[in-house]
């Protein structure tokens, strides 16, 4: 879709805004639309707004890291047609005007409609990249990556309005074409999901039934080995591998803070142990007089770390000599069991360990149910067979799941240029919707 720019411009008043067509204009922010708090409405469903989608119910999103308060009586209530922002990450995009009738926690600006401009302009408008900006100007740093928006300053943010016949052209036209993205972007998302359904399936299988079809079984006695080739052992982890804990040293003590440079895996590794093999490097560091006055120890290259809290069973391997906080623990594997092939065990073994979880806030698997893990323990050159087997098959996933991601990607920064050439005027799109009308 090839669109022209408008003839003349002019200056919208703010720099993060830029130029704007001519015959548009600005009006602040207070004219359209009036603080707002209605609270005590605690049996309406919940909503937040989410910078990709917008205001939806809670309840359509997987949301336990964000837990409603015990206290509904002074969520806000969201009317149709309200601009609802998240103060704390307008700068983010948590911007939108709702379509459903709900409660928002406190942490939320609502503003009633006062105007009689085009509702899906307008949530188009103010969600662009443009308009992020324009928040992330006026908020105000309190700690990391949260950003309090200021009221006074929001009140008066420029607005740009078309004509209203544009608003709706603009509106219909966004409708369509992010309509088409989104489709693109599901199927792509589908596809993910397969792939790690995929990849999962590869890996459990390889580490509970072995490469051999034809191979004699034999019951494990463990629900998610199910049978197991009847020439394997199945064997407690810590029976095959030392079992280390570890430690945080003491914040009180600036000195165990200073001057870091020894690798310690915390929960700040998460993302990166969820889709990493290995690690090499960690967020934080700790140095040898914290180590030294601490429980935590360093431990070898090629030692198995592993998350026992919030998400559990997040694993990789060292690549060096390394200590982990006590959100995790690390196993040394033996002579009897290959690292790489144990870190496949706990792949297969993630999906199950929820039954060991326990922790209304933070998940968390016990020591006492750590120590009762069992793997199952080919002999050692059939452990790395099988490794190396799953590498073949899972790198040939990867490389899909990579090809798949950068399409998100693209079609995400395509979508959004699009709204935004749109809603600022940087294209007109009035002559595009009378011809797919006239279609």
């Amino acid at each position: 879709m090839s669109l022209s720019k408008y003839v003349n411009y002019k200056y919208s008043g703010a720099d993060w805004l830029g130029d704007i067509p001519d015959h548009w204009r600005t009006v602040p922010l207070w004219t359209l639309f009036r603080r707002t708090k209605r609270t005590g409405c605690e049996t309406e469903q919940l909503l937040s707004v989410y910078r990709d989608f917008g205001v939806i119910p809670k309840a359509s999103r997987d949301d336990n890291n964000n837990k409603a308060s015990d206290d509904l009586s002074v969520y806000q209530l969201v009317e149709p047609g309200d601009l609802a922002v998240n103060k704390m990450k307008a700068w983010q995009g948590s911007v939108a005007i709702s379509e459903y009738r709900g409660i928002v926690s406190p942490a939320y600006f609502i503003y009633e409609a006062i105007h009689k401009e085009n509702a899906r302009y307008l949530h188009y408008l103010l969600r662009s990249p443009r308009y992020i900006t324009g928040y992330l100007a006026i908020s105000k740093g309190i700690r990391v990556n949260q950003w309090d928006l200021e009221p006074q300053y929001h009140s008066r943010m420029p607005v740009v309005l078309p004509t209203n016949e544009e608003q709706f052209k603009i509106a219909t036209l966004l409708d369509r074409e992010t309509g088409k993205i989104d489709v693109l972007i599901a199927e792509q998302e589908k596809l993910l999901t397969l792939l790690a359904e995929k990849r999962q399936a590869i890996i459990s299988h390889a580490v509970t039934k072995g490469l051999n079809p034809d191979v004699p079984m034999k019951d494990s006695g463990v629900e998610w080995l199910g049978d197991v080739p009847a020439h394997w052992e199945v064997l407690r982890v810590k029976d095959v591998a030392k079992l280390e804990s570890g430690h945080t040293p003491s914040k009180q003590f600036p000195e165990y803070w200073e001057n870091c440079a020894i690798p310690w895996v915390s929960l700040n590794d998460s993302k990166y142990l969820a889709v990493n093999d290995y690690i090499s490097e960690t967020a934080v560091k700790i140095n040898e007089l914290g180590l030294a006055n601490s429980s935590a120890r360093m431990l070898p290259a090629g030692s198995v770390v592993f998350t026992r809290d919030a998400t559990i069973g997040l694993a990789a391997i060292t690549t060096v000599p390394m200590a982990v906080s006590q959100h995790l623990i690390a196993w040394c594997p033996s002579t009897y069991i290959d690292s790489l092939f144990l870190l496949r065990v706990f792949n297969a073994m993630k999906p199950y360990l929820d039954s060991y979880t326990f922790g209304a806030t933070i998940k968390t698997i016990g020591m006492g149910d750590v120590k009762k893990l069992v793997t199952p323990v080919p002999p050692i050159e059939e452990q790395t067979t099988i490794a190396t087997f799953i590498d073949i098959e899972t790198a040939k996933l990867d490389m899909l799941t990579t090809e798949a991601t950068r399409t998100i990607e693209l079609l995400q920064e395509r979508r959004s240029a699009l709204i935004s050439a749109a809603v600022t005027g940087k294209i007109d799109v009035r002559n595009a919707v009378t011809e797919e009308v006239a279609a």
